[in-house]
């Protein structure tokens, strides 16, 4: 059996009106990345703008330290909700399934109303990125679901992380 690897993760709350007070889906998504073996590096509460999260962003994705980052609102149809804007403009290759798989995993729960959803996952330079809803349900889903296996070098018959060493080729 493959070894573990612990990865470096950081979260970004995306929202004009959370603080660590306020914040509930960053707290769940912390515990679930600590429970699983990860570390998480950083946690930061960026206001929705697009600026500020790509900003955000290009920091940690060149600070070389961080493999994975989270972030958690910004993702809906509002004329404030620009995070995937952001991440978009970092992104080099996208990952389409994970939209998809997360938008899959809503419909079974919510119906028709994850069409909503604009959920993505990508990768910048040799960071993975997701942007997830804010909402505690959509984050739970979207780790216990399919970033929790995704990111664990164990999962077979493939994972992200065994991508890392190639990415940069």
């Amino acid at each position: 059996m493959k070894e573990f690897v612990i990865l470096n993760i950081c979260i970004f709350i995306i929202s004009d009106t959370r603080n660590e007070t306020s914040d509930k889906s960053g707290k769940i998504l912390e515990k679930k990345i600590e429970s699983s073996g990860h570390k998480l590096i950083d946690k930061t509460y960026i206001k929705d703008e697009p600026a500020k999260i790509e900003q955000h962003l290009i920091e940690k994705i060149s600070d070389k330290k961080c493999n994975v980052i989270i972030l958690s609102g910004g993702t809906g149809l509002t004329g404030r909700d620009s995070t995937p804007e952001a991440v978009r403009k970092v992104l080099i290759k996208e990952i389409p399934g994970f939209g998809e798989i997360f938008r899959y995993l809503s419909f079974k729960k919510i119906g028709t109303s994850s069409l909503q959803s604009r959920a993505l996952g990508g990768l910048a330079k040799d960071t993975f990125i997701f942007a997830l809803p804010g909402s505690p349900n959509a984050c739970i889903d979207a780790w216990d679901q399919i970033l929790k296996s995704q990111l664990d070098s164990r999962t077979k018959p493939c994972n992200l992380v065994e991508l890392i060493p190639r990415l940069n080729e």
